[in-house]
């Protein structure tokens, strides 16, 4: 309840995509705590939206767990130089991909690359994120609704196709959801409803996959607190964030990780088409 910080945050505003460094508290990402046991051993993950918030974190435990990453990530260079770092120093290889996922042709030869020189795939993070606020419904354009699917939902189809060539019996998707797709926050309702459009699409590959031995995930987050916050939300709105939920006070990057490892873990081998919900409390399906 009390290990992080708790509303009211302080007031801030940055422009989108925005940065970890300009964050208020700084978020934690697990770079001194995680600790790892070998879970992931020899694999090959590609994250998106690997540069910072969820994605670093995810990213941190997945080397510390012995795997090589595939980092992804729109133009945030210093953020995903950063999260390079981290995972090199884990004794990990890294490689960075910067690009458009909303790009069909990019997330192909991005799979291609990752593939190539991390010598395989097993593992796919699909985590990049768009969202904005809108106070109504006549406020969110054409070309927001659009994009907000084309960087949410289409990449997944995209990545997912791609990687399955790559994919051994054992692998393993994990798909970032929302508590937005059981309980949509109306201000957020082109974000919402592809967090919702995610949570079928994970459920429809599990079974699909099921017979390839490819398992397919998702994790479902509350309020968790990166730079999508600060830079898609009004300044009101960031300094009460997070208090809505049971605990009071917004999640950290870090305490997310461990949830991914567990899906990732070929060990959760009989563990597929489940929604693992990190919510602070707050209820989810």
């Amino acid at each position: 309840m009390t290990a992080y910080a708790t509303p009211p945050l302080p007031a801030q505003r940055q422009p989108m995509p925005g940065t970890t460094d300009a964050m208020s508290p700084r978020p934690d990402h697990g770079e001194t705590s995680y600790v790892g046991s070998g879970r992931l051993k020899g694999l090959k993950a590609l994250v998106t939206g690997g540069d910072s918030g969820i994605g670093r974190a995810v990213c941190i435990a997945f080397a510390r767990e012995g795997a090589d990453i595939c980092i992804s990530y729109l133009e945030e260079d210093e953020d995903a130089e950063e999260t390079r770092r981290l995972v090199e120093e884990a004794g990990q290889k890294a490689i960075l991909s910067a690009g458009d996922i909303s790009d069909p042709a990019f997330c192909r030869q991005m799979v291609e690359d990752a593939a190539a020189e991390l010598g395989g795939l097993d593992i796919l993070v699909n985590n990049a994120a768009h969202q904005a606020s809108f106070a109504t419904m006549e406020d969110i354009s054409d070309e927001e609704w659009a994009h907000t699917f084309a960087v949410n939902v289409h990449p997944i189809f995209y990545l997912t196709k791609a990687a399955l060539k790559h994919m051994r019996n054992g692998g393993s998707i994990i798909n970032t959801a929302s508590i937005n797709s059981d309980m949509p926050n109306p201000s957020l309702l082109a974000y919402a409803t592809t967090k919702g459009a995610i949570h079928n699409l994970t459920a429809g590959l599990a079974q699909s996959l099921a017979e390839r031995g490819i398992r397919v995930n998702a994790v479902a987050p509350g309020p968790i607190w990166t730079p999508l916050i600060p830079s898609t939300m009004p300044e009101e709105a960031v300094k009460t964030f997070g208090q809505s939920v049971p605990m009071g006070r917004p999640g950290q990057p870090a305490e997310l990780a461990t949830a991914y490892v567990m899906l990732a873990d070929p060990r959760s081998s009989y563990v597929s088409g489940a929604t693992i919900a990190v919510t602070g409390g707050k209820p989810f399906l």
